[in-house]
């Protein structure tokens, strides 16, 4: 081949190889960009809350069917769940059995820890029930509930808990409802401070359930170790025989101007649900506009699922109520 020929063969080949390699370069920017661009989607697809599961939502295959409750963490992992909020009741029995004696909530403990840890799941709060009417009229009685709950308090400060949920029963007048909650309040954040548990109260029958008296509670007791744990559902304040639960409600507070004033105060969410159309929606509570007030609020803990339906199974209402919790967050943007 001529010299001549020969450099010019080479000139081309040279810069059709830095053609190419410039193309190869452009290519490659875009993969990482479409890399970026994919990962920023997935991002943005991220619920701006975590995921956690109240136990009462099997309270059912507990109480009915036998299951042993320090299952728990196991199926909350194996549905999708990153935290665990228990509920007292569910324990009582073996507990009532033993006095809830020292050795006694100790294996409580012990039992629940091994769990979590098992399947790497946070421990995030106890529901405590029926350990008297914090809220009581009467003052011994009052701080005898409060004096009852300090066992909870240590127990869930064993466990790596913030919080345990407690209920503010009582005196059903507003005034006197507020002035003895604010005392029992009081006295069990001020013990639980020192234990670095958070005392918080959801709306949960009665005048708890009336969002803007619980609110001033809240103002009054203001402790930073005193909350609210607000729930879409149980805005009836006051049911046909005066019950908490059970019968017809005739008076019910509006749940989302109830969630946003509770928000402010909120140390957990709690996500009620009870049945659901065939898009999957809530056919109670509106999803999308309860997260808004949610997130509008500034919050970005752990939201509980707690599925109180009829309708599907509990594994089946409790894996709709986290995938809606998922879609609706998505609508949010």
């Amino acid at each position: 081949m001529k010299r001549r020929r020969f450099i010019e063969n080479t000139a081309q080949a040279g810069l059709a190889v830095s053609f190419l390699g410039l193309h190869a370069c452009k290519n490659q920017s875009k993969n990482k960009e479409s890399e970026m661009t994919a990962t920023t989607a997935v991002e943005a697809a991220e619920p701006f809350f975590k995921l956690s599961l109240a136990q009462w939502s099997i309270n059912k295959m507990i109480r009915n069917d036998g299951v042993d409750p320090y299952t728990f963490a196991e199926k909350a992992k194996a549905w999708g769940f990153e935290g665990l909020e228990y509920v007292s009741q569910l324990y009582h029995p073996e507990l009532d059995a033993a006095n809830y004696s020292e050795a006694a909530m100790k294996n409580f403990v012990d039992k629940c820890n091994a769990e979590a840890e098992k399947h790497g799941l946070q421990n995030l709060l106890i529901m405590i029930d029926r350990q008297g009417p914090l809220a009581a009229a009467d003052d011994e009685e009052r701080d005898a509930a409060v004096a009852n709950h300090h066992k909870w308090v240590d127990a869930a400060s064993a466990m790596g808990c913030h919080s345990i949920r407690v209920n503010l029963q009582g005196s059903m007048d507003p005034e006197e409802w507020v002035a003895k909650s604010v005392d029992g309040l009081t006295k069990l954040s001020t013990y639980a401070a020192d234990k670095n548990i958070n005392i918080i109260v959801e709306n949960h029958g009665g005048p708890s359930s009336n969002a803007a008296w619980l609110a001033e509670v809240m103002q009054k007791v203001n402790l930073p170790n005193c909350g609210t744990l607000p729930d879409f559902g149980n805005f009836c304040i006051k049911r046909e025989d005066g019950s908490y639960y059970e019968s017809k409600c005739l008076d019910e507070y509006d749940k989302y101007k109830g969630v946003e004033e509770l928000m402010p105060h909120a140390k957990a969410v709690s996500a009620k649900a009870y049945a659901f159309d065939a898009d999957g929606e809530e056919t109670k509570i509106d999803y999308a506009k309860m997260l808004k007030i949610v997130k509008d609020a500034g919050y970005t803990g752990y939201i509980g699922v707690e599925y109180e339906g009829q309708e599907l199974s509990e594994e089946a209402g409790i894996l709709a109520t986290r995938d809606l919790l998922i879609n609706a967050a998505k609508k949010l943007g």
